[in-house]
């Protein structure tokens, strides 16, 4: 064997460093179109050498803070820091977005090696004394500061985000936290793959074509696809994932079949196997306790709410129960309409959930002449969502348009290039939206990059719009329920938030507000979709290419109060449930399925109706950031209810005034101010409940 001097071993080792960092995509500058990750070229093994880099080369540029002699201002500290970890930042993008819509095991696998050395990294960052003792003099001299009001907004959010993330706390404490933190960031992923999994492993297999009586032919045939590609031979499978499900439980005439997929759905992580979510769920709740304690506050809620919109506790369940008895009286009479449908038919039972959506459909039928099979064929989900950007268009002068050649993570992604009436870029907007076992379920708006100013030069966001809709058949395209279509324009609403953001700093930008507030731009979208004159816009026929007729329009309108009663109990049952896990306030360890029963006991929910999410599969609160947020969704559609009044005020919904002002005060703003004084420039008074009530017909 050759002799290697040190030296040489030296130049061997830098070299062999340098073409590593030189074949890793994320350690150059993206050389594509408008920046979008080089998907085609990251591999798995670019991921952990990008993370531990960039958890190193961040920590050094706050080692530069920290050592800088001179006095602590907003540019040396506060904006140093907001600017610091590029690299983190642009590997984590990819990574997350990657690891919920296109896992596999290899990425799960290091999902859970990087989840403690993120939480580690993240407190070396809120706990170092010396940073935060920098940061703390510039937070005392703030009102002698002329700062702009984003810059004022950045240094307190970042002064609150060292006390909350245990600055103040000593050092036998800040050990105690650190515990917590790397524990929760495990448990919280785990809890979300074993949804996932729990998703992809549940199969209603038919091999009885009698089975398949009532449904429609479109799910028969989705469902005979899915079958082929499992390897059944002949046979159809359905499956818990809402495009599957739903139809099922619409249509299907075999009761004990809708019993055995509903239960299957609502049982996802209690099952007693090893997926089962129960033991994690509740040591998920007793460690935010405990860590809600440590940081001084009585509960996990009060630690959330104080950064929102509610601020307290108290405040979401006032608005809970004054929704709560009107929209459990609706349901009840919503029970009785569907009850007296089952005796009429001779049926000797009593209406239970999995019976639910096949008898609202029966009486949708009777009562308005109108079913899902009617309006599926109007919503091709091209259209739908040329609609949706046809809205855009409308309101802020924006167009859209298609990038054949970008790269891309998954051949059902497509890119859109976004530009302002001007011509000038906006941002990029890649879109995914079928089902597939790799992906997990919903639908949601993420970002591979947000907009952000530095050194000049405003770089603008790459937005993505994930969801779960109907896939395209063999002989049909992609046809959306009126629910997925109400998604779609959703999401959508989220894109617009990332994408028209003008703001200076990337964690005040885009969607970066409170959980309250986020969910206005998304669900004031949803006004539009259900406009007579947006309908005629993008609900076409995907045969005849006929407009919607305003027969099923006026329909369409008749119903809108139709089964309110069930979707608002269900939601707000969810959200009951979570402000009670959230509520708790000492750490011993709850029985998941009894605490559960005891929640819902409460609040009185009928028998006819579970929560949306049951505690086991609440993905939006133990596996992802919407813990004591739940309600999020009713508070700001009290928001949009009555910011969609503004528009209808005006009697033009694509009011250019009223647009604008939207666009300025809103849309572009991001987190950069309060949300509640955003609200009032643009609406010019508080928010009224009526225009919520109005809408789902709860008005009393």
């Amino acid at each position: 064997m050759k002799h290697i001097t040190p030296i040489l071993l030296f130049v061997i080792v830098a070299v062999g460093v340098q073409c590593a960092r030189q074949s890793n995509p994320f350690f150059q500058e993206y050389k594509t179109k408008l920046g979008i990750p080089p998907f085609n070229k990251i591999k798995l093994s670019h991921y952990m050498p990008a993370y531990t880099t960039g958890m190193a080369d961040q920590k050094i540029e706050i080692d530069a803070i920290v050592n800088n002699p001179a006095e602590p201002t907003f540019e040396n500290t506060v904006e140093a820091l907001e600017y610091s970890g590029g690299l983190l930042t642009k590997v984590k993008n990819v990574f997350e977005n990657l690891n919920s819509s296109n896992t596999n095991d290899d990425m799960q696998a290091i999902a859970k090696q990087v989840a403690p050395l993120l939480s580690k990294h993240n407190d070396d960052i809120l706990m170092n004394p010396v940073l935060f003792k920098r940061i703390n003099a510039v937070y005392q001299q703030k009102d002698a500061l002329e700062l702009s009001t984003e810059q004022a907004k950045l240094l307190d959010d970042t002064y609150k985000a060292f006390v909350r993330g245990g600055a103040n706390l000593n050092d036998d404490q800040k050990a105690e936290l650190r515990k917590i933190n790397e524990e929760l960031a495990v448990l919280t992923l785990k809890f979300g793959e074993n949804v996932l999994k729990e998703t992809n492993k549940f199969e209603l297999v038919i091999d009885d074509s009698a089975d398949l009586a009532g449904l429609p032919e479109a799910s028969i045939t989705g469902a005979a696809e899915t079958a082929d590609e499992r390897g059944y031979e002949n046979k159809w499978v359905f499956t818990i994932q809402k495009p599957s499900m739903i139809p099922f439980l619409q249509y299907s005439e075999k009761r004990e079949l809708r019993e055995k997929i509903f239960r299957a759905y609502m049982n996802q992580g209690d099952n007693n196997d090893d997926l089962d979510n129960k033991a994690i769920l509740k040591k998920i709740a007793s460690l935010r306790v405990k860590r809600a304690n440590l940081l001084g506050y009585k509960t996990h809620a009060d630690y959330v709410l104080e950064e929102n919109m509610a601020k307290a506790p108290a405040n979401v369940y006032d608005l809970l129960n004054k929704l709560w008895t009107p929209a459990l009286n609706m349901a009840k009479k919503e029970v009785y309409d569907m009850q007296t449908m089952i005796d009429d038919e001779g049926g000797n039972f009593r209406l239970k959930p999995w019976d639910w959506w096949y008898y609202a459909e029966k009486v949708k039928k009777d009562k308005y002449d109108l079913d899902e099979s009617m309006l599926r064929p109007f919503f091709e989900l091209e259209n739908v969502r040329n609609g949706a950007y046809a809205v855009a268009t409308k309101l802020y002068g924006i167009t859209f348009t298609e990038l054949k050649n970008a790269p891309t993570y998954h051949k059902d992604v497509k890119v859109f290039d976004v530009n302002d009436a001007d011509g000038s870029l906006i941002g990029v907007l890649l879109v995914d939206y079928f089902p597939r076992a790799s992906k997990r379920g919903g639908a949601w708006m993420s970002e591979f990059r947000n907009q952000h100013k530095k050194n000049g030069q405003n770089i603008r966001p790459i937005i993505v719009n994930v969801g779960n809709f109907s896939k395209p058949t063999a002989d049909q395209p992609a046809l959306l329920s009126w629910d997925e279509v109400n998604t779609l324009f959703h999401e959508f609403g989220h894109a617009l938030h990332g994408l028209l953001s003008q703001c200076t700093y990337s964690s005040e930008s885009g969607t970066n507000v409170s959980r309250d507030f986020v969910e206005l731009p998304s669900q004031i979208m949803e006004n539009w979709a259900a406009e007579p004159e947006v309908m005629k816009m993008y609900f076409r026929h995907y045969k005849t290419d006929e407009p919607i007729p305003d027969e099923l329009i006026e329909k369409i309108q008749k119903s809108k109060y139709f089964n309110q009663g069930f979707e608002t109990v269900e939601y707000l049952a969810a959200s009951f449930l979570d402000m009670d896990w959230h509520t708790l306030t000492d750490t011993t360890k709850q029985s998941t399925i009894p605490f559960e029963n005891a929640s819902m006991k409460k609040i009185a929910l009928i028998p006819e109706i579970i929560p949306r999410y049951r505690s086991t599969y609440f993905r939006h609160v133990f596996g992802g950031g919407y813990s004591s947020g739940y309600y999020s969704y009713i508070w700001a559609e009290w928001l949009d209810a009555d910011a969609f009044e503004a528009f209808k005020e005006t009697g033009n919904i694509f009011d250019p005034n009223t647009a604008t002002s939207f666009r300025k005060n809103i849309l572009e703003r991001g987190g950069s101010d309060d949300p509640m004084k955003l609200y009032r420039q643009f609406r010019g008074a508080d928010p009224k409940i009526e225009p919520l009530l109005k809408r789902r017909g709860l008005a009393m």
